[in-house]
């Protein structure tokens, strides 16, 4: 779900609650809105807040995990794609074209991952394959050291490109979470909940109706907060792509 959707449902939701409170503090009887009732409604608005604020600090937590996890993933696999080049680098001229095929692929293994994640229908994709990744990781494992070094090198290297292959499916599988939605529609409907009891109890004037709606807006944050952090590769907050496309600096001639 986008963040900004996601923001204007929960901001009209809540203002709607605030607003059906109000309409039935002018049509209820009197004796609707006794002492006692008053009294059971602020005790049970005080119990769904105290669930809504456990839940979406919950949830923002989660989120917040979710988002540094993928960030980690992604800053783990540059650091891996340099440390590759450096390794082929040291291991001689004959990997010069391992090496160009990775340079390669770096584009295209970036726009797979972000379009992965920004896709609304994310459990209907399958995991492909990138050829010039692949080309790469089959010219590893197709080198012939010649001496210690370079098969002490060729070693680290394999282990390198199957840290990388392991990020790769880490971010795809990823790519599947999310937050469910019908915990954002509790969350939003006992935030209504509450609203509708401010306004069932408290006579409008001017600055009620401002404090409401900055509280509705406030509310409403912490709900476009939770949506981008679970969203780490779309939004305002995504994860930028510029640190792995930039990773490997074009080979010279």
């Amino acid at each position: 779900m986008n963040s900004l959707v996601a923001f204007l449902i929960a901001f009209a939701a809540i203002l709607g609650g605030a607003a059906i409170g109000g309409f039935l503090r002018r049509t209820l009887p009197g004796h609707h809105l006794s002492d006692d009732t008053k009294d059971v409604m602020r005790l049970g608005s005080s119990l769904i807040g105290w669930m809504a604020a456990l839940v979406l600090g919950l949830l923002i937590a989660s989120a917040n995990n979710t988002y540094e996890g993928e960030s980690t993933q992604i800053t783990r696999m540059t650091a891996n794609i340099i440390l590759l080049d450096q390794l082929l680098a040291a291991y001689g001229p004959e990997t010069r074209e391992t090496r160009q095929s990775m340079r390669s692929a770096i584009g295209p293994l970036a726009d797979q991952i972000w379009r992965e994640h920004a896709s609304g229908t994310a459990s209907q994709i399958t995991f492909a394959q990138n050829p010039s990744g692949e080309a790469a990781f089959v010219k590893v494992q197709e080198l012939q050291p010649q001496n210690d070094l370079q098969r002490a090198l060729k070693t680290r290297a394999v282990q390198v490109t199957t840290e990388i292959a392991q990020s790769r499916f880490l971010l795809f599988e990823q790519a599947q979470g999310g937050i469910p939605r019908p915990f954002l529609a509790v969350l939003v409907l006992w935030l209504s909940i509450i609203f509708a009891t401010y306004s069932l109890f408290s006579r409008p004037n001017p600055t009620l109706i401002a404090a409401v709606v900055v509280f509705a807006f406030s509310a409403a944050s912490a709900i476009f907060l939770l949506v981008e952090l679970s969203q780490p590769f779309t939004g305002l907050m995504q994860i930028s792509s510029m640190s792995l496309r930039g990773a490997l600096a074009p080979l010279g001639p």
